[in-house]
């Protein structure tokens, strides 16, 4: 709040920032500051316009001397414990919320049309298509611009940047997806709020694991992980649990630090009725995968591509619907 003042302030508590763009000092400024720790109405503390690190390292310095003297007066609130994604209005993924209903008409392996569109730079109705799935009930929109004859970074960033001003979309989660993870941070370098990073895994080992999970974490995001690893694909049960395991493990333990409850797992929902009786189970296991998961990572979340499932029944959509329904 630019040029607030104590005697501005509301009656309760200021939620997040207070600053003044006026020349201070960094030791003026923060000694300033110390009247709304004072009055018990102001949660964070930061800067803005003018403001230099040297600034903030005071506003800082400030604190930690209070902190040691005990004169910080509001605690932080408890763990919250359960998913919250947001573009510009929050989302809680929870018991409550069922089945998150993510939009992919805006991927170009999920839709011809917009396919069509981003490969001849007609990003305003491209966009119209991200609007249509707002209004139709999505709570997520996922974006994916993977295609050999596109720049992929810059399709990314320009589509994001045009949802932004787009309240009627905006307000949504998005999902960025992506095989590539340069295209991944490019997407998350222009989302609102906390979005999905869609996708990483064990595919590449663990060192890259970790590299990449530690971006996603410092952009604040949550991540899908999928159930590959330097092996391969996860396709029975037993490769399902070890894979997801695994990376649970090296999400949430010192290495990364991830908040559990920002682990969304997709353990591979694969085709039945190929010919080959291997694949008869791979419905039953990602089933029972799911099972596992659930009771024994707290906290992950799961995702899987359903349609997939039944693609051996093409053309029979009554049928693949009893399957998808299961």
């Amino acid at each position: 709040m630019c040029g607030a003042s104590p005697r501005a302030a509301p009656a309760a508590h200021i939620s997040y920032l207070i600053t003044w763009c006026t020349p201070r000092r960094p030791e003026s400024f923060a000694k300033s500051l110390e009247v709304f720790i004072d009055t018990k109405i102001v949660n964070m503390l930061g800067g803005c316009c003018g403001t230099t690190p040297e600034h903030i390292k005071a506003v800082d310095d400030m604190l930690k001397k209070r902190a040691a003297t005990g004169l910080v007066v509001r605690e932080p609130k408890p763990y919250f414990g359960e998913m919250r994604i947001s573009g510009l209005e929050p989302l809680t993924v929870d018991k409550g919320l069922g089945f998150m209903n993510v939009g992919e008409r805006c991927n170009i392996a999920g839709s011809i049309k917009f396919k069509k569109l981003i490969l001849n730079g007609d990003y305003d109705k491209a966009l119209e298509i991200a609007r249509a799935q707002a209004e139709s009930g999505a709570q997520v929109i996922d974006v994916n611009v993977d295609e050999g004859l596109l720049d992929g970074v810059f399709a990314m960033t320009k589509f994001l940047n045009l949802i932004a001003p787009e309240p009627d979309i905006s307000k949504l989660p998005i999902m960025v997806d992506s095989s590539k993870f340069h295209i991944v941070e490019a997407g998350l370098k222009c989302c609102q709020g906390k979005c999905i990073v869609n996708s990483i895994s064990l595919k590449e080992g663990e060192e890259d694991f970790v590299k990449k999970a530690k971006i996603v974490k410092r952009y604040g995001a949550a991540v899908v992980v999928m159930a590959f690893d330097e092996v391969g694909q996860a396709a029975g049960l037993d490769d399902k649990i070890r894979i997801c395991k695994r990376a649970y493990d090296v999400l949430v333990g010192p290495k990364v630090g991830f908040p559990c409850e920002d682990i969304i797992f997709d353990p591979n929902v694969l085709t039945i009725a190929t010919g080959l009786s291997e694949h008869d189970n791979y419905g039953k296991d990602f089933i029972e995968a799911t099972k596992w998961i659930t009771e024994n990572l707290p906290g992950a979340k799961i995702s899987g591509g359903v349609s997939n499932l039944s693609f051996g029944f093409r053309g029979l959509t009554a049928l693949r619907e009893a399957i998808h329904a299961v």
